[in-house]
């Protein structure tokens, strides 16, 4: 057994499937075996924004994430201490605000857009992962999502994707893919094949980190 926590950096262009790839790999897994730290809830609040607003404001910046909170919750997990965090409710004024309490675990999840270019992160990551799709498979999820869960019309997803998601891609999270021990290549959007990679990384680390029943 080893007493340090193993982290896992998850990294990921929007569309790639990243959130569901995370799903797959945290149901391997009992509740005190792993935790997951997300940078969706570091986002510096923006305050409430108009439509249009909203679609010219660029959230596909590493200034718009609270950086130094984000690398301070990680470093208390490594330390055994409980996170509490207000979740981000993405400007949504419907949405009912939860705060999350992160509890420490033999594995953390770490992951985000930017956590492979905030340097004081990327060096606390004992094992990166690079989940990505062509850029067509990940801009038809990205539509669906924005609309089915934001209420976001098309051509705001389309301006957003060409002129914040694409290029923030290119500089801030694409150069660091060489950098990362595996690859994963999620075009299909069938369950089989990520089931089967993150079963495969569970069974490697559950005998390394977790205790036996």
């Amino acid at each position: 057994m080893n007493n340090k926590p193993f982290i896992i950096g998850i990294a990921g262009g929007s569309g790639s499937g990243k959130t569901f790839f995370l799903n797959c790999f945290l149901h391997h897994f009992k509740n005190d075996e792993v935790t997951l730290v997300s940078q969706d809830d570091y986002y510096i609040p923006a305050g409430e924004m108009t439509q249009e607003e909203n679609k010219l404001y660029n959230f596909d910046l590493p200034s718009t994430i609270d950086d130094a909170q984000f690398t301070l919750d990680i470093k208390k997990l490594l330390k055994g201490e409980v996170v509490y965090k207000k979740e981000y409710n993405f400007n949504n004024p419907l949405a009912v605000v939860k705060i999350l309490e992160i509890n420490p675990a033999p594995i953390i999840i770490v992951e985000g857009l930017f956590i492979l270019h905030f340097k004081e992160i990327a060096e606390l990551l004992d094992h990166k992962i690079f989940i990505e799709a062509d850029e067509e498979v990940a801009l038809d999820r990205r539509i669906r999502r924005d609309g089915n869960e934001r209420g976001y019309p098309e051509e705001d997803v389309l301006y957003k994707w060409h002129n914040h998601v694409m290029p923030s891609y290119k500089e801030f999270l694409l150069p660091y893919r060489e950098e990362c021990q595996m690859i994963v290549s999620n075009n299909l959007n069938t369950s089989e094949e990520i089931i089967a990679v993150t079963e495969s990384i569970a069974n490697d680390l559950k005998p390394k980190f977790c205790k036996k029943d």
